[in-house]
């Protein structure tokens, strides 16, 4: 099968400019592409001036090793907003992985790592075929999911009274906790999920139906495009990654912690659309929501080190840079239809 309607695929995915394009039209291009990163160094050179702690290696090794549970989520994330859908589900997913994965740690590191993944994607996988199949709406679908999430949650731990704990010196809690070259390991299991999943969306025959799924799903399916599995499939890999994070999450802090995870399907979202990712679909990249997740990191770290403001500002910072980019987002595309 050729590319199906990729055209907005191929001006955000390949390096150079669209064969052709005028120079209004490119800079808005780079523009939607790398507002963030641009954002993301002006944020963290000022910080690195007005802070003598946030450039420090202990620092930038915390927010590493913080990031990469969020990014992970946002990874799965990325692909379900392409193809114009989303997923409310994964926060909860996210706690019920770290949960399940603490509690499995006492019988090896294999069953430590399958339960989540099995657990959250089997949620994922049936989220994905009542969107597909039965045509429900994917907000309500993954809301109900979030809901069911957290209930199978309270259930496990006795409505929260018990705490799973995982032994410190088992080799799941080193996947957590140990480091190559002064780097956390999640960081390094996030950067190769990362680069795998950028092969997968910009050089799979699979990533080619994502983009045609999200920009015309009528049109994709009239061109042969498997509609409904490629559905299926990224809620299903929504779930296994954010299965996943929970239990990288138990590993670093050697435990289960059941209130964990709350508004995190939101801090996914945000992180996506801020890298560039459009909420109607269609176009996005991978490397733009690793970026989003950088940002909204850096930025909750310097409300941190300023020390007098409340957490809350993080909340009201995030909001605020994503109505921000949202607002962009609908004006460049103004612009370029225009162009």
């Amino acid at each position: 099968m050729t590319t199906v309607d990729t055209r907005e695929a191929n001006s955000l995915n390949d390096e150079g400019d669209p064969f052709g394009a005028s120079r209004a039209e490119r800079l808005s291009a780079l523009a939607q592409r790398h507002g963030a990163l641009v954002t993301l160094v002006v944020v963290a050179v000022a910080a690195s001036a007005g802070f003598d702690t946030f450039a420090t290696g202990d620092n930038v090794a915390n927010m590493a090793v913080s990031s990469a549970f969020l990014a992970v989520v946002a990874l799965g994330m990325t692909f379900v907003i392409i193809t114009g859908g989303i997923d409310l589900s994964v926060g909860s997913l996210f706690a019920l992985g770290g949960v399940l994965a603490a509690w499995g740690s006492r019988y090896g590191t294999a069953v430590a790592l399958l339960l989540p993944l099995a657990v959250c994607g089997l949620i994922g996988l049936v989220n994905g075929l009542l969107i597909a199949r039965a045509r429900l709406a994917p907000f309500i679908v993954t809301l109900a999911a979030m809901l069911l999430a957290r209930g199978v949650l309270l259930s496990v731990t006795d409505e929260g009274a018990n705490t799973y704990l995982v032994d410190g010196s088992s080799f799941f809690a080193r996947l957590g906790q140990d480091t190559l070259f002064g780097i956390g390991l999640p960081v390094w299991i996030t950067a190769a999920l990362f680069v795998l999943g950028a092969v997968v969306l910009r050089r799979s025959r699979f990533g080619q139906y994502v983009y045609a799924v999200g920009g015309n799903e009528d049109a994709a399916a009239l061109m042969g495009a498997p509609v409904a599995r490629t559905k299926i499939a990224v809620y299903t890999l929504s779930g296994l990654c954010a299965g996943l994070a929970g239990a990288l999450n138990a590993a670093w802090l050697v435990s289960g912690v059941t209130i964990l995870g709350t508004g995190m399907e939101l801090e996914a979202i945000s992180a996506v659309v801020i890298g560039g990712t459009l909420l109607t679909g269609g176009f996005g990249f991978i490397s733009g929501s690793l970026v989003g997740v950088l940002l909204l990191k850096v930025i909750q770290n310097v409300i941190n080190q300023i020390g007098s403001l409340d957490s809350a500002y993080q909340q009201v910072v995030s909001g605020a840079f994503l109505a921000v980019v949202v607002i962009a987002q609908t004006w460049l595309g103004r612009r370029r239809r225009m162009l």
